[in-house]
């Protein structure tokens, strides 16, 4: 039954069920889905809550650099 729900073969199901890391990253994802636990993903999976990887980000950024103004145009 919990293989129909997945939308998976039984032996990638039993296999998933044993945690195989051969199994597509996918099925995890619809099982768990499945069990009702797609918010609890949901929110593993949003960048907004990834801290260090906004810092790299935001340290990647250019930064704003102004030239000088020669004496001649102030």
């Amino acid at each position: 039954m919990m293989a129909e729900r997945t939308g998976v073969g039984l032996n990638t199901y039993a296999r998933l069920e044993r945690g195989d890391a051969t199994v597509a990253l996918g099925a995890y994802a619809m099982a768990l889905f499945s069990l009702g636990f797609g918010p609890v993903l949901g929110d593993l999976a949003d960048v907004r809550q990834d801290d260090l990887g906004l810092q790299l980000e935001e340290a990647r950024l250019p930064r704003r650099v102004r030239a000088r103004q020669s004496p001649e145009a102030r």
